[in-house]
């Protein structure tokens, strides 16, 4: 493998030039930046990251704590980070909570003893739930977190959130106002976490303001959600929309409305949450409220990166990344 070294006799500069210019620093000249790139390219040049870790006292590695890698959604969040931290010669660890409490605190425990220079975390559904705190509290005191998504209000730490209200509120108002729909079913799976309640009141205000009355399925993680799906619209044949605030039921709810021989969308719409291409595993294609994984995920990197090079402590921020409503073959036909 080429060294520093090697580099600086094969371009005629010093060994600190080609590391200022690798390093992008505003002392090289652009020229003398791509020269040193290039060739470092060519030859598959990798830094020596226990000498810079030495060097600089940084592990150079995120660790990355997330429910669930089966959830598409935090999928693409972890794929969004990689690819920010990657750009910055950055590395990331990823632990899996699997929506435990003890599993959490493990995973902070594990990673906080120098493994890491910063943790991005969306926090676990029993986390919430019990609102234990300490793991948090503790860590945050000497490295920085970012939360996103699933965030704790009272940790003092930068976070990246959804507008999960406001989001929820428009996709009601479009099945009301455009398709004319009357009884529109919520379907939740995560109505203990704060994004399920901040959704659920986002479809309460719009039935609301509407005069309408509100319907809420509540699954309670149950075993066999698309049973109670099916019973529910079953003994409830007016419903003629249906929301789900989760990944995975809006599917569910289509598949059980198509079962009950109902036309989607003329007899019922439906509406998704979670990802795009959720639309490709549906027939027809499912309507939805990207999250827009991806970015939530670069967000929370770059707001990490930014706490990271600051000489000077900087004040928390929340940044916010707006959900886009995306409409396919599972709505648009009005009554």
């Amino acid at each position: 493998m080429v060294t520093l070294k090697e580099l600086s006799k094969l371009l005629n500069v010093s060994v600190s030039t080609v590391s200022k210019a690798l390093s992008d620093s505003s002392e090289i000249s652009d020229a003398t930046k791509r020269r040193v790139t290039e060739l470092a390219n060519e030859l598959n040049y990798k830094p020596n990251r226990i000498a810079q870790q030495l060097k600089s006292s940084k592990t150079k590695v995120i660790g990355v704590v997330v429910p669930s890698l089966m959830n598409p959604f935090f999928a693409e969040v972890v794929h969004g980070i990689e690819t920010t931290l990657e750009q910055h010669n950055y590395d990331m660890t990823v632990c899996i909570s699997n929506e435990s409490l003890e599993k959490e605190q493990r995973s902070f425990n594990l990673l906080s003893t120098g493994s890491v220079d910063g943790f991005i975390v969306a926090v676990a559904r029993e986390t919430q739930n019990k609102h234990r705190v300490k793991h948090f509290e503790s860590v945050g005191k000497t490295t920085p977190i970012v939360m996103f998504d699933r965030v704790l209000n009272d940790v003092s730490c930068s976070k990246v959130v959804v507008d999960d209200f406001q989001t929820v509120y428009e996709a009601t108002k479009y099945l009301i106002e455009d398709e004319k729909r009357s009884q529109i079913l919520l379907i939740s799976n995560i109505e203990e976490l704060s994004v399920g309640q901040s959704r659920i009141k986002g479809y309460t205000r719009a039935i609301q303001e509407a005069g309408l009355h509100s319907s809420v399925l509540k699954l309670d993680n149950a075993s066999n959600p698309d049973e109670i799906i099916l019973r529910y619209l079953k003994n409830h044949t007016d419903i003629d929309a249906i929301i789900s605030i989760d990944h995975i039921t809006g599917i569910m709810a289509l598949n059980m409305a198509k079962k009950l021989n109902k036309n989607v969308p003329k007899d019922i719409s439906v509406i998704g949450f979670g990802y795009v291409d959720s639309k490709y595993v549906s027939s027809p294609r499912i309507s939805v409220v990207d999250q827009k994984g991806f970015e939530i995920g670069k967000t929370s990197a770059k707001l990490l990166l930014d706490e990271l090079s600051s000489d000077t402590k900087i004040k928390h921020k929340t940044l916010m990344v707006k959900s886009k409503l995306h409409l396919n073959e599972t709505t648009g036909t009005k009554p």
